[in-house]
This record gives structure tokens, C-alpha cells and sequence, in this order.
């Protein structure tokens, strides 16, 4: 993007510099729509100056969370920056909204994006400025404690995601070892952990009732612009995906467990091969996994390729798994420059891969859409930017021959990708159901919160798993999943878009060009229509009902036993 309004030389280093930006707009007078969209134009631009700058401070502390200077930068943003902000924001945003030139934007888009911004101000309460502040704070102590969970094994030490390979090696009792390991590190932090959610949990329903509502869930729906799907439509998913998805998991570990030939299914047998063979190794260091992807990728298209190709001259790839990196894997899209970051820790597993070309499914869609006029354009919500990324996942996993020397490997690695979406929709449901009770009854204990989690893991997770004496191990499972410390309540839209990937996938294998045309003009849309229409231009429907659910999932299975 090129600046027009923003010197060009400017960069964010303190809010004294920054504020005459907001007050110029703030001052500026608008006689016409030409000039109302003139500062549009001019605020979103600042809006991506102010994004970039955050991102990078983001990026940077991830990659390397045991260095105070990057951390100190982070917060400094969150502290002395975008306090300040947030009620000059408020401003223009009720600037525009009174603005009586508004109703004569005609540009594709500017309605969902008022719709955004009048959202803001409805929920904008000056009180909340400084409790969004400490919880993006604490929010930021889950990845710095995750950061340093490590373990010792063959005199190493290595981070619990390089770890968790043993748990796919083929002797049980170096499983079972390296398991006990993991559950020893992980209950280290287990209280910890505890104390900092139940720091969240407060803070959060205290800026719930700030802004009139009488709990965070209600607050977040609006927050999270939900205007195409209720609450209501949510405990509908949990249902759903009790009757028809959960016995697919069942059905599959019983299977597991016959050709294991196991009498006691275990938690350290859920990842090993049922054939007995070694786990998959689709590359043996990053250079590979990139160089890979981007072949995969340009099978389906030369321009998905040519992106992962940009961002890696860039140098927006950061891989490998090392100590100090916070955990899990991101693509921060970077609204100046264009080109997003990928961010994650492979250790050469399958896993990798899946999480290679979700985050690469993500950076396409960031290419698609950044030509569109507004940051707030090039934003959409969850469940279409989910929908770019997992539908990746299924649409390369028609071409994995790339990473595969072998039909067998393929077809194990196909096995395993479709095992994951019938396992994904379970956890999902479990999870989203877990923050729906949180949040309804924020005055818990954790020993109320252990139980509730205890009996929707009992509904939505294996019923093969045997957890016998390690009832402590699957009480805190649920502290491994990073959206509930950093973004309460963004995790269903991967259950809704999971599902619109399944129909992208169907499209995709009945017609590569058309879907493919499809994907990429709904993609380019970026958040210029409302979800269903996004997925209308994508050849597919916004439906969670409990039908399709199963239609979908149905596919599914067949498509599984036929490889």
C-alpha cells in the first residue's frame, strides 16, 4: 500500500507522534460523500500504518518470548498506545456515522463496513479501556508460560512439540514414558494456569456488564459482529455434531484399537500408526516444507504458489520449532505491505504439513483481497478467513504426491487428514461448549469447571480412549487450547467453515477449475458481503443445520473408505 496521508518516513514509536493523525481526521471538515470517503480512505490507512506496526511487535515477542526488549515493545503498544487510541476511535467512528453523506456511498462494501463501525460504538465503554488493556496483558502470559514447557529425553532437551513425535514411535512403552513426561511438565503449570483463566474469566464479565450485558458470551457474540448466525444457532452446532460426527470418532479408535490388537486402548496409542508403520515425514527441515508447498500449491493454481514464494523472498516464514518460541501456528496479515507472516513450529511431522498449507490457505487469501480500498475490507470475519484456510488443507491433499514418495504414504496421509476433520468438529463443539458454560457461570471454581469439562468431553470426546488413573491428565486438557486465554469464543467459526471446506473439497473433486475460480472470487471479495454470500460466490451454503451436518460428514466417510 501506498501512503497518501501518512508521511512516508513516519513510524510508531510513541502515541505523541501518532495523536496528531487521529485529530487531524478527528477536525477535519466533510461537506461531501466525496470528502466523507476521502477520510475514510485517510482513516484506513492509518488504521494500516497502526495494525503493521502492532503486528510486528507481535510477531517479533512470538518468535522470541524470552527476550524482555521484544516484550517490553509489545507492551508498550498495549499500554501507552492503544489506550489512547481506542476513545479517539470511538470519535471518528461516530463522526462518520452521523456523517449525513454516509447514505451516499456507493462503493460495494461500505454497508457492511458502517454496520462494523456503528457495532464498535455500541459497545464502546470508556470504563473498558484500561480492563482491555490488562487483559491483553495476561493474555500474552499463556504463550510465555507455554514458551518454556520443555522436557528432557536421550539427554535433550526439547520442547513438548518436538515431544509429542515419540508419541507416534512404535514401542508403547517409549510412548507411555514420553506421555507421562508431557502430563508431568504440563501439570507444573496446571495451577498457573488455572489462576490466569480465572483472571480472564473476571475481567472479561466485568467488560460485559460495563457495556450492559449480562455476561461475556452475550457481550462476545455481538463483539465477534455475529450478524448472520444466533446463539441459538451455536447450541444447535453442539447437538448436531453429538448425533452425527462423535460416533465417526468412536467407530475410528475402535478400529484403531482391533489392529493394535490392544485389549487397553490408551491415551499414548491415539497417534501411532494402526498399521504399525513409522510416522510420516513429509520434509526433513524448513527449506523443504516451503519448497514443497509451494510446488503443491502451484498444482492447483500458479498463483498460490507464487504467494508462498513472495512471503519466503520476504522473509514472512518463521518454521521451526526452538525453545522460546510461543507455541501453535499463525498467519498475522500485514495490511501496509501486503504480504502476511506465517508463523509455527514443525518438527517434520504430518502435522506440519496440515498446518504448512492451513496458514498458507490464510496467506492466499490475504493476496486475494489486498487490493480491496479499506483495511476493514481486507478483514473478514472468522468464519470466511477459516474457510480459506481449511478448504486449502482438503484442496492440496488432492496433490500430497509432492511430499509423498510412496501410493502407501499417500494414502496414509490422506487417511489421517480426513481422520482430523472427523475429529476436528467434536473438539470444536467441546470447546466452544466449555466457554458457553465459563461464561454463564463466571463465579466457578475450578473444581466446578473441572466437572462441567469433564461431562461435555464425556459427550463429545472418544469413548475408547481409556483415561483410568489419569482422570487428573484429562481434567486439564482443555489448557492446551490457546483461543480460550487469547480470543474467547473464535473457535466455532472453524466448525462452521470446516464444514464449508468439506463442500469446497466436493466441488473441488467434481470440477478443479470451476471450484478453484470459485475459492478465489469469493475469496477476493474479502469482507465486502455478509458469510452467506461469501460462500454463495464460493459455490457452496452457510448451513449448520443438523441435515447437512450429516450429508456432509457422510461424504466424508466415504471418501475415507475409499482410500
Amino acid at each position: 500500500m501506498q501512503r497518501h496521508f501518512i508521511k512516508s518516513d513516519f513510524n510508531i514509536t510513541t502515541w505523541e507522534l501518532l495523536k496528531p493523525y487521529f485529530e487531524g481526521l478527528q477536525n477535519r471538515n466533510i461537506d461531501s460523500a466525496e470528502e466523507l470517503e476521502k477520510c475514510i480512505l485517510d482513516y484506513s490507512e492509518l488504521g494500516a500504518v497502526v495494525s503493521e506496526n502492532m503486528a510486528w511487535r507481535y510477531i517479533k515477542m512470538t518468535c522470541d518470548t524470552a527476550n524482555t526488549q521484544l516484550r517490553d515493545s509489545f507492551n508498550d503498544f498495549v499500554q501507552n498506545i492503544e489506550p489512547q487510541m481506542a476513545p479517539l476511535t470511538n470519535e471518528l467512528n461516530k463522526k462518520i456515522i452521523a456523517s449525513p453523506f454516509k447514505n451516499y456511498l456507493t462503493k460495494t462494501g461500505y454497508d457492511i463496513y458502517l454496520r462494523s463501525i456503528k457495532n464498535s460504538i455500541d459497545l464502546f465503554r470508556e470504563e473498558n479501556i484500561p480492563l482491555n488493556t490488562q487483559l491483553q496483558e495476561l493474555e500474552q502470559q499463556f504463550g510465555a508460560i507455554n514458551g518454556e514447557q520443555s522436557i528432557q529425553h536421550n539427554n535433550e532437551k526439547i520442547t513438548l512439540q518436538k515431544a509429542a513425535v515419540y508419541l507416534k514411535d512404535l514401542n508403547r512403552n517409549l510412548r507411555e514414558e514420553v506421555y507421562y513426561k508431557i502430563q508431568n511438565r504440563r501439570e507444573q503449570d496446571e495451577k498457573a494456569l488455572n489462576e490466569l483463566f480465572t483472571k480472564l474469566i473476571h475481567l472479561r464479565h466485568q467488560v460485559a456488564l460495563n457495556a450492559g450485558f449480562k455476561n461475556f458470551r452475550d457481550y462476545k457474540h455481538q463483539a465477534l459482529a455475529r450478524f448472520d448466525y444466533s446463539v441459538q444457532d451455536c447450541l444447535n452446532f453442539h447437538e448436531a455434531v453429538k448425533l452425527y460426527a462423535v460416533p465417526l470418532i468412536n467407530e475410528h479408535d475402535q478400529r484403531r484399537k482391533q489392529k493394535l490388537k490392544l485389549d487397553d486402548y490408551r491415551p499414548w496409542d491415539a497417534s501411532v500408526d494402526e498399521e504399525g508403520l513409522p510416522p510420516l515425514k513429509p520434509f526433513t527441515n524448513a527449506q523443504e516444507l516451503i519448497d514443497k508447498t509451494i510446488e503443491c500449491f502451484n498444482r492447483i493454481d500458479t498463483f498460490f504458489g507464487d504467494c508462498i514464494r513472495t512471503m519466503h523472498e520476504m522473509g514472512r516464514l518463521d518454521l521451526d520449532s526452538r525453545l522460546g518460541k510461543a507455541p501453535g501456528g499463525y498467519q498475522y496479515p500485514l495490511y501496509e505491505t501486503d504480504v502476511p507472516f506465517i508463523f509455527m513450529n514443525s518438527v517434520g511431522l504430518h502435522r506440519d504439513l496440515v498446518t504448512m498449507v492451513h496458514e498458507g490457505g490464510h496467506a492466499v487469501h490475504s493476496f486475494l483481497d489486498k487490493n480491496l480500498d479499506l483495511v476493514e475490507f481486507k478483514s473478514p470475519p472468522s468464519e470466511v478467513a477459516e474457510l480459506a484456510s481449511m478448504s486449502m488443507e482438503l484442496m492440496s491433499m488432492e496433490h500430497w504426491e509432492v511430499f509423498f514418495k510412496t501410493e502407501e504414504e499417500l494414502k496414509r496421509a490422506k487417511r489421517q487428514q480426513l481422520e482430523g476433520v472427523m475429529d476436528t468438529l467434536p473438539w470444536i463443539a467441546a470447546i466452544d461448549k466449555f466457554q458457553h458454560w465459563i461464561y454463564l457461570n463466571p463465579e466457578h471454581s475450578v473444581e466446578d469447571r473441572y466437572k462441567e469439562w469433564r461431562k461435555i468431553i464425556a459427550d463429545f470426546g472418544s469413548s475408547v480412549i481409556n483415561y483410568s488413573g489419569l482422570e487428573n491428565h484429562l481434567n486439564r486438557r482443555w489448557q492446551i487450547q490457546l483461543h480460550l486465554y487469547e480470543v474467547p469464543f473464535y473457535y466455532i467459526e472453524y466448525g462452521f467453515a470446516q464444514l464449508g471446506a468439506v463442500a469446497v473439497w466436493r466441488n473441488y473433486k467434481n470440477n478443479p477449475k470451476e471450484a478453484i475460480e470459485n475459492y478465489k472470487k469469493a475469496l477476493a471479495l474479502g469482507y465486502t458481503k455478509s458469510i452467506p454470500e461469501i460462500y454463495k460466490a464460493a459455490g457452496i451454503k452457510f448451513d449448520f443445520s443438523p441435515d447437512y451436518i450429516k450429508e456432509l460428514m457422510n461424504f466424508v466417510k466415504e471418501e475415507y473408505d475409499k482410500i
